[in-house]
């Protein structure tokens, strides 16, 4: 042991502030007794927070707290003291003008508490959430699209056995049916590694659409659209909400029923592309009471991906959706 010792917590005091640094954590200490919160500077980078005469209280920094998770961080902060052993909360806070997440960690029941200071941390776990969001909505969509790949078999095997006579001439239209449907897939969940080239509107339609085609039934799809090139990264997006209408149609609309029928057209302005899907001749349907996560799913595509929008007109002959999408963004 060295015979000066007095480096040592110098040393470490150095060490600890680099090492915190390093890990984005920030430090705080609470007084119990007068309510004063104590920041380093970490911690007043993280909720945005100016150096002041006036001391910190939670007050002042509830007015960066998400106003929705405001009560609860409130009501986990008054009983604090309360809490036996380790505890954690993760909230919302507004900073740089966008949302970031926060967990406060800390010791409960007083324990550690030193001249009538509590010591806790923040960490911003700002990245973690937005992956576990990222997750949630990824096992959401395939639980969704599972489903639907058993409604649409079921769909497309009432629909070939409308057109076959006999069960050899239903097991090969059937199959030819389950191939178009895998090609459809592709479109929506490309392979990874390999990249989409860009497709003409007319073919993508033509791909997504073709399941559901009885070319020797009275259903009948009709496709008028002008040729135009759908870009890489839209095709799959566009895909994607075709094949959710489709799906919805097998379901409840014109290609559930012998009788129904589908048009898809389109026209193209300066910088938007007006696509209209018309169905006839199926059972009567009405607006759903809620929106269920398919509907979530294309009007979140519509929007954030193609830059457009989505609107519905149900009526008796049939429901008419309507797709507004930027050109330029259908073009990328």
């Amino acid at each position: 042991m060295p015979a000066d010792e007095t480096w040592m917590p110098v040393w470490k005091e150095k060490h600890l502030r680099a090492a915190t640094k390093a890990a984005g954590v920030a430090l705080w200490s609470w007084n119990v007794d007068t309510d004063a919160i104590t920041l380093d500077e970490r911690a007043y980078e993280l909720w945005e927070v100016e150096k002041t005469p006036d001391r910190i209280t939670f007050e002042i920094l509830s007015r960066n707290i998400h106003p929705a998770d405001l009560e609860r961080v409130r009501s986990a902060f008054s009983a604090t003291r309360a809490i036996v052993g380790a505890y954690e909360i993760d909230f919302r806070i507004l900073a740089r003008g966008e949302i970031r997440w926060i967990s406060a960690r800390g010791q409960g029941d007083d324990a550690d508490i030193a001249d009538r200071l509590m010591f806790g941390i923040f960490l911003d776990v700002t990245q973690r959430k937005q992956a576990e969001e990222a997750n949630e909505l990824l096992a959401g969509e395939m639980s969704h699209r599972v489903k639907n790949l058993l409604t649409i078999a079921t769909a497309l095997t009432q629909m070939t056995s409308r057109m076959t006579a006999t069960k050899e001439d239903m097991a090969r239209e059937l199959a030819s049916r389950l191939v178009a449907l895998g090609r459809a897939q592709d479109l929506i969940r490309p392979v990874p590694g390999q990249r989409n080239s860009a497709a003409l509107l007319g073919d993508l339609i033509a791909v997504v659409l073709a399941p559901y085609d009885e070319k020797e039934a009275s259903v009948r799809i009709r496709i008028s659209v002008p040729k135009m090139n759908v870009g890489e990264r839209s095709s799959t997006t566009l895909a994607l909400v075709i094949h959710e209408l489709a799906t919805n149609s097998a379901k409840y609309g014109s290609l559930s029923a012998a009788s129904g029928t589908l048009d898809v057209s389109c026209n193209a302005h300066d910088d938007e592309v007006v696509m209209t899907w018309t169905e006839r001749g199926g059972p009567a349907i009405s607006a759903p009471a809620t929106n269920g996560f398919g509907s979530k799913l294309i009007h979140r595509s519509m929007t954030a991906q193609l830059g457009g929008s989505i609107a519905f007109d149900w009526s008796d002959e049939g429901v008419v959706v309507t797709l507004r999408m930027s050109r330029d963004r259908m073009a990328s």
